[in-house]
C-alpha cells in the first residue's frame, strides 16, 4: 500500500492530529482507506519506535500501552515534506472512494471485525489453539458463510 518511507509520514500526520496508541493508528489508517488495508502491528510498532529514535515522536506509557504524539522535530519534518504527505493522503482518499463503490461499508467493517477477532484470538494464544478451538472457530465461520449464501 505504501512505498518505502511513506508510512512514517502517514503515522506522523496522524499523531500530529491526535496523540494515539498504536492500535488507534492502525484503525485510523484502515478507516481512511475504507477498510481496504490495515497495516499490521509488526509494521506500525517498529515504525513508532523508529520515529521516537529519530526524535520525531514521543511516547508516554499508560499502563501497558504507549500514547504517541509528535515532537517539534517531527512537526518540522512533516512541514518540510508537506507535498509528500498531501499526496499520500490524497491517494488514501482516492482508494477509499473507489472501494466505497464496491462494498457497503457496514459489511467491510463486519469482515474486518472478524479478521481482528481472529488475529487477537490467535495472538493471545501465541498460535497455540487447541484442536477443539480450531474446530469451533471453523464451525462458526462456516455457519456464517452458509447463512450469507442463503440471504
Amino acid at each position: 500500500m505504501f512505498g518505502a518511507g511513506d508510512l512514517r509520514y502517514v503515522i506522523l500526520q496522524l499523531i500530529s492530529e491526535k496523540a494515539s496508541h498504536g492500535y488507534e493508528i492502525i484503525k485510523s489508517i484502515q478507516e481512511r482507506l475504507g477498510g481496504t488495508y490495515a497495516p499490521s502491528p509488526g509494521i506500525v510498532y517498529p515504525m513508532l519506535t523508529m520515529l521516537e529514535e529519530m526524535g520525531w515522536a514521543s511516547a508516554v506509557t499508560e499502563g501497558t500501552r504507549k500514547l504517541y504524539s509528535i515532537t517539534e522535530e517531527g512537526a518540522k519534518a512533516l512541514a518540510e515534506n508537506k507535498a509528500i504527505v498531501d499526496a499520500l493522503f490524497a491517494r488514501m482518499d482516492s482508494v477509499r472512494a473507489e472501494y466505497a463503490n464496491q462494498r457497503p461499508q457496514q459489511i467491510e467493517r463486519a469482515v474486518e471485525n472478524l479478521r481482528m477477532a481472529l488475529r487477537m484470538k490467535m495472538g493471545m494464544k501465541m498460535g497455540s489453539l487447541t484442536t477443539e478451538q480450531i474446530h469451533a472457530i471453523t464451525d462458526i465461520i462456516d455457519a456464517a458463510a452458509k447463512q450469507i449464501e442463503r440471504v
